[in-house]
């Protein structure tokens, strides 16, 4: 059994070998090119969402995942909102995602008024496992009236939120076939995974709707933001209107037909995504470079395995990770600390979100694959400044 004796030694000299030197877990890296769209951006005077570089942003974004249309918000957990109205999600209704996730992803489910159901993960691909999931399903739920009724609860189960873990693709076509079996709704939370692709396919194109995040952390930044993506032009107008506030066009006067949202991105966060998107291969290339020179170094470390794509997959490495042989917290936080107190950011995966107090109570499926994972994980320093 792996002990923390000289365990977190031998995981600090490989990320000491792997990488230029100490660093954060993912920081930006942001230069001239941000300045000078920044500074544009000022000195044209539109520095809402109106103006030129959210469009750009947002047609630049479509390029490079195919997408048919994008729309640039405020952040990530509001380009989930928005996919869950789009889904038609109704108070109570419940919406089945990973617990293995980050909070957003169940916070935006409350925010629509719904319900949380937790389900576990593939101990491969980190995201949702699609033959636990069928397997449950059809265990806990009868259809009625073409709909999927949880006899548990009585709720209706209206959609099941995909996230790609770390940048990891999720099983596509296995998880699509479970939705149609079910008649849910597919919603891919790809805040992680600009840059994947399944195989020549982008991430967040499988489904009715996606949502980006450009958060700090993320492989571009906006310093905030987020992103809907869709192929369907009616609701792509639909989301462009709700989250402008509902008004309609108009020279002078505000007139709103809906109860609507201010999620539009500002075009000075914008300009920023516009400068990162001018590099994104570069990033991109540096970020899977990175994960290489890890794979390279855990290969002699025993009792660790490095997280590497799916094979017939193409991850952009958003956060790199390893999983330790033995599920022990108390091994895991030594490591932790050996590796912060050197000045290398990492930590552990997020707590799983049924052990959170706002979610406890939250419907759910036995989760071993969850339980495990969150104690041998450890996600290691991943942004462009440390890439070799």
């Amino acid at each position: 059994m792996m002990t923390s004796t000289n365990i977190d030694q031998e995981i600090l000299s490989a990320v000491q070998s792997a990488t230029r030197g100490p660093g954060a877990l993912h920081e930006p890296m942001l230069g001239d090119a941000e300045r000078r769209h920044a500074n544009a951006c000022i000195e044209s005077g539109w520095i809402s969402y109106a103006g030129s570089y959210v469009k750009q942003f947002e047609d630049t974004l479509a390029e490079i995942t195919g997408a048919q249309h994008v729309i640039a918000v405020t952040s990530g957990t509001a380009a989930l909102h928005v996919c869950l109205m789009m889904a038609d999600i109704k108070h109570g209704d419940e919406v089945l995602v990973p617990a293995f996730t980050f909070v957003a992803s169940a916070n935006a489910i409350a925010h629509a008024g719904a319900q949380p159901h937790f389900v576990d993960i593939d101990d491969e691909t980190l995201c949702v496992g699609p033959a636990r999931l069928s397997t449950y399903l059809s265990e806990i739920c009868e259809r009625k009236g073409g709909e999927t009724i949880n006899r548990e609860t009585g709720r209706k189960i209206t959609a099941l939120i995909v996230v790609h873990t770390f940048g990891q693709a999720a099983d596509m076509a296995a998880l699509m076939k479970v939705c149609e079996d079910f008649d849910i709704t597919l919603i891919e939370d790809a805040a992680e995974s600009l840059g994947t692709s399944i195989p020549g396919q982008h991430t967040g194109t499988f489904s009715q709707t996606a949502a980006l995040s450009f958060n700090g952390n993320k492989i571009i930044t906006t310093g905030g933001g987020g992103a809907v993506m869709t192929d369907d032009p009616e609701i792509a107008a639909h989301i462009r209107h709700l989250t402008t506030t509902a008004k309609q066009p108009h020279k002078w006067e505000f007139i709103h037909d809906a109860v609507g949202y201010n999620y539009r991105m500002p075009a000075i966060n914008a300009a920023i995504g516009v400068a990162q998107l001018e590099q994104f291969d570069d990033f991109l290339a540096r970020k899977r470079a990175l994960a290489v020179a890890y794979e390279n170094v855990f290969d002699s470390v025993s009792g660790v395995a490095f997280i590497h794509e799916r094979e017939g997959t193409t991850a952009n490495y958003w956060l790199n990770a390893i999983s330790l042989e033995t599920a022990d917290a108390s091994v895991r936080d030594v490591i932790l600390s050996t590796l912060n107190d050197a000045g290398y950011g990492c930590r552990p995966s997020w707590r799983p979100l049924h052990l959170l107090s706002p979610f406890a109570d939250s419907p759910r499926d036995r989760l071993p694959v969850t339980e495990d994972l969150y104690l041998r994980i450890i996600n290691l320093p991943s942004g462009i400044k440390v890439c070799p």
